[in-house]
């Protein structure tokens, strides 16, 4: 499959919503709610009913696992050096530190429902589902130590922590997920990835970039590069293949999560480098995501 047939939809949804943030009228409440909408609600949606209606097979996703623990330490070592190769406030590294390592899940899970369907979602949500929590334990260490708030209080809150783990635990349980609440899920889950997309777009800002330029393309270039590269050395290491490999890979190059700016916000941290990075990760991901896609079906 051509890279570009999911690509262009995916980032023409996000071009859309950042189209309709400047051009339409909309109030600011209006994107501070419908981001509310998808983060807790669509989206967990999405992420219990990929995991909870198919059977786990964590035998078989092991591989791919520990391909993401590994890449995801590598992204928050390489994020930790910044802190001495640039020169950033406390409140900046506390606050950027997070963009080395953070993914955007819309992204990911409209590319792998691309590639292989509801079998891509359900791999991506194995993977995302255990990426998640290591990722925010992550950037709320940095910045719970920056603001001295608690690690586990914003971990438990986390949505998308809590459905990925309801989602495992009911796949687990091998009950059968019953048909009305599977096609409220289905329905919910539907809406998740395109309004997701679209609040991805409305959120992109490029204030202050200049300023903050070598911070800027230093995490950029880990996110997008660095991490995909250790992902794919990996991930040939333990054989992976399928939507086992792309799920890795393309999780590894995402861009960074656009909740980030928000965890940042309200954590006291520096919420406009976080914003700078988010739109240079995601506009630069357009051209580096065929890349690490064609890497993946190069391995199946």
């Amino acid at each position: 499959m051509n890279p570009l047939n999911i690509l262009l939809p995916t980032f023409a949804l996000v071009v859309l919503g950042h189209l309709l943030r400047r051009h339409a009228g909309f109030s600011a409440g209006f994107w501070s709610d419908l981001e509310w909408l998808i983060y807790y609600v669509l989206f967990p949606a999405l992420l219990f009913g990929a995991l909870a209606r198919r059977p786990l097979e964590l035998q078989s996703a092991a591989g791919m696992i520990y391909t993401g623990v590994i890449f995801m330490t590598a992204g928050m070592l390489l994020g930790y050096l910044g802190r001495y190769l640039l020169r950033l406030t406390e409140t900046e590294f506390a606050s950027s530190f997070q963009c080395a390592f953070r993914f955007n899940t819309y992204i990911g899970f409209a590319i792998l429902g691309g590639l292989y369907g509801a079998e891509g979602v359900a791999v991506f949500a194995i993977l995302a589902g255990f990426m998640v929590p290591l990722a925010n334990l992550g950037a709320v260490w940095a910045l719970a130590r920056h603001g001295n708030q608690g690690l586990l209080r914003e971990l438990a809150r986390n949505p998308l922590v809590l459905s990925t783990f309801a989602g495992l635990a009911w796949s687990v349980s091998g009950w059968p997920l019953p048909e009305m609440a599977d096609t409220t899920l289905r329905f919910l889950g539907e809406a998740a990835l395109p309004l997701g997309l679209i609040a991805v777009g409305a959120g992109l800002r490029l204030a202050g970039l200049g300023s903050r330029l070598p911070a800027v393309t230093y995490l950029s270039i880990v996110k997008l590069l660095l991490v995909p590269a250790i992902a794919l050395a990996t991930a040939t290491l333990f054989g992976l293949s399928g939507p086992y490999l792309a799920s890795a890979l393309i999780l590894a190059a995402l861009p960074t999560a656009s909740s980030a700016y928000i965890l940042a916000v309200r954590m006291g941290g520096d919420g406009q480098i976080v914003a700078a990075i988010i739109a240079t990760s995601t506009l630069a991901a357009a051209v580096t995501l065929p890349f690490w896609i064609y890497m993946g079906q190069l391995g199946t």
